[in-house]
């Protein structure tokens, strides 16, 4: 991945990661969290694992990610705006489409 790409992954994470990691955590920590999102065998949900993901990579220095790390940020990314695409009707406070996306890093109603 090339510099050019490497920020513009950071920019698009920045803008759409609008949890602390500390927020993110404690949001991880609640049954709201765990009981959304798809489920691998009864495990842990893809959006969950990759919660925990993204709290490491918002810890952490610009200069210490990886590739892989940006590789992630830009599943996240994707992620993030196809879901925001699928915004449903209604009150959403409550919706399992907003904890979806929370577990992702992303509060639609303001992190």
């Amino acid at each position: 991945m090339d510099e050019g790409e490497r920020e513009e992954t950071w920019n698009d994470f920045r803008d759409l990661v609008n949890m602390t990691p500390a927020g993110l955590e404690k949001w991880l920590e609640s049954d709201d969290s765990r009981n959304a999102g798809q489920h691998q065998d009864g495990g842990e949900s893809t959006g969950h694992a990759s919660g925990r993901r993204i709290v490491a990579i918002l810890r952490a220095k610009k200069g210490d990610l990886t590739d892989d790390d940006y590789r992630h940020m830009r599943k996240v990314v994707g992620y993030v705006r196809r879901h925001l695409a699928q915004r449903p009707s209604g009150d959403v406070r409550d919706s399992r489409w907003r904890y979806s996306l929370m577990n992702w890093g992303h509060d639609p109603l303001g992190g």
